[in-house]
């Protein structure tokens, strides 16, 4: 199977590889909901953390993916949807969360009250994979209405309407930064009822696998300076010398898109990484680290 290969080309084991094929024959997908099957923009590459997910998954177990910025945990999260062949559900976690912008609300249609389904209760009757993300965006009490769903029950109890089983297929992927803004340390509860991975920071191996990824018809020696920008990023954030803010590989991607429609790299750069900072002596440091990888004479030639 094509979704498959690139867990080969890992050397993923094949047991499990395996056990995913039978777990795909298993469960069939409804017409009305193929549409959720996405192919991620990227493959994730990490034999071990995949191996770990997709053992848990297999398992019936509930994932949660902490790490910093930029660790691929979105990335990974796609990817095992798109492994196991499930219609993926994403719920972006912020403060005003409640219950009923997950499992639903009630409105009015045809002369009388229903319940508008929310994204949960959507995933559990149609066997998806619900992918949380910065679940520790949310208050505690919103995500306290998950314990059942989350845990042995496999249910969801909707006051005044049924009591909902979850497909056997059903499973939930959550995702959380450190330090962002208006995050929080999740409760002991939530987290019991999840296996955790954290995620790795980024290698110079699997950066320049991404990048190639995504931009096959640039140059490799270009492609390294950009590898090196990053990684020099990460390390300073990791000593705490800059903020994450200008460590970001969506913001290095764009760069890159931008140099290969004709800007640039200096300039591509400060768009997509050096002004990702607000303040200037922060900015000062990154033109620095910028200047000692990215040439200012460079031009798009040097890249693609």
């Amino acid at each position: 199977m094509k979704e498959l290969q690139f867990l080969e080309e890992q050397q993923v084991s094949p047991s499990l590889i395996r056990e995913v094929e039978i777990f795909r024959e298993s469960y069939e997908v409804s017409k009305e909901v193929k549409n959720r099957i996405v192919k991620p923009p990227i493959p994730f590459y990490g034999k071990e953390i995949l191996e770990m997910a997709i053992a848990a998954l297999l398992q019936g177990e509930n994932l949660l993916l902490s790490g910093s910025k930029a660790t691929g945990k979105n990335i990974l999260a796609e990817n095992l949807a798109w492994i196991f062949c499930r219609p993926s559900y994403n719920i972006s976690f912020n403060v005003n969360t409640d219950s009923s912008s997950l499992i639903g609300t009630d409105t009015f249609a045809d002369n009388e009250v229903r319940l508008r389904k929310g994204p949960v209760y959507q995933c559990a009757v149609n066997g998806g994979f619900g992918i949380f993300d910065e679940i520790n965006m949310a208050k505690n009490d919103a995500v306290s209405v998950l314990h059942a769903t989350l845990d042995y029950r496999r249910i969801i109890d909707v006051p005044g309407y049924d009591k909902i089983e979850l497909h056997p297929a059903v499973r939930f992927i959550g995702t959380m930064n450190y330090g962002y803004a208006g995050t929080k340390e999740l409760n002991e509860a939530l987290v019991s009822r999840f296996l955790v991975i954290d995620m790795p920071p980024l290698e110079e191996e699997t950066l320049m696998m991404i990048l190639k990824e995504n931009f096959p018809d640039a140059k490799e020696e270009g492609l390294k300076h950009f590898a090196g920008l990053f990684l020099d990023l990460q390390l300073k954030a990791q000593n705490s010398e800059i903020s994450t803010k200008p460590m970001d590989l969506r913001g290095m991607i764009g760069a890159l898109k931008t140099i290969r429609a004709g800007i640039s790299p200096r300039k591509a750069v400060t768009m997509g990484i050096t002004n990702k900072s607000f303040d200037i002596f922060e900015k000062e440091i990154i033109g620095d680290i910028v200047m000692t990888r990215i040439p200012e004479d460079w031009t798009g030639e040097e890249v693609f």
